[in-house]
């Protein structure tokens, strides 16, 4: 995957989540608050992490943990699952947190050999999701906290979800543009 694909498939994701809460704040402000505790989502953020990080682990080829690959891939799957059965509370933030981590690292990896300076603007927002990732990992109740402030005041959601609609379109047209070759 190129860092111009990244760039626009994270805009773009990112994007279409503004335009919702633009267009129906108060559904976006209702979802956002149910999000924290939805098992269905965290069950699926949180496999879905295991699964490529175990592809990561796979991928690896330090000769140090060869002889152990397996046994760390059935280890780590086995600690996903068990995640998604024994540490329910805020599940979804968890598996969002650990989802963010490892599109941090993609978007890292993919980002350090563009020649532009503008991809620094994309990786610092990489590094935000890093922090973001291990403070929700460590803290998941300060993800619902950041959330309900976020839709707390529906001016307040306008207001951000238009900041936000406007960085991720920057994004997209980077990536269209300036990543592209």
């Amino acid at each position: 995957m190129t860092f111009s694909t990244i760039n626009i498939a994270v805009g773009l994701a990112y994007a279409l989540l503004q335009v919702y809460a633009l267009a129906k704040p108060e559904a976006f402000q209702r979802h956002a608050r149910a999000f924290p505790r939805d098992i269905t989502s965290g069950y699926v953020l949180m496999l879905a992490a295991t699964v490529w990080f175990l592809y990561y682990v796979k991928l690896e080829e330090i000769a140090d943990f060869e002889a152990f690959k397996k046994y760390m891939l059935a280890g780590f799957g086995g600690l996903g699952v068990a995640t998604c059965v024994y540490l329910k509370d805020y599940l979804s933030i968890r598996g969002f947190a650990v989802v963010l981590l490892l599109l941090a690292k993609l978007t890292c990896d993919t980002g350090r050999w563009v020649e532009s300076p503008l991809r620094l603007i994309v990786i610092t927002w990489a590094y935000v999701w890093i922090f973001v990732g291990m403070w929700w990992t460590i803290s998941p109740w300060r993800g619902r906290d950041w959330l309900e402030w976020n839709v707390n005041d529906l001016s307040r959601l306008r207001i951000l979800s238009g900041i936000r609609l406007v960085f991720s379109l920057a994004v997209i047209a980077m990536g269209a543009t300036v990543f592209k070759g």
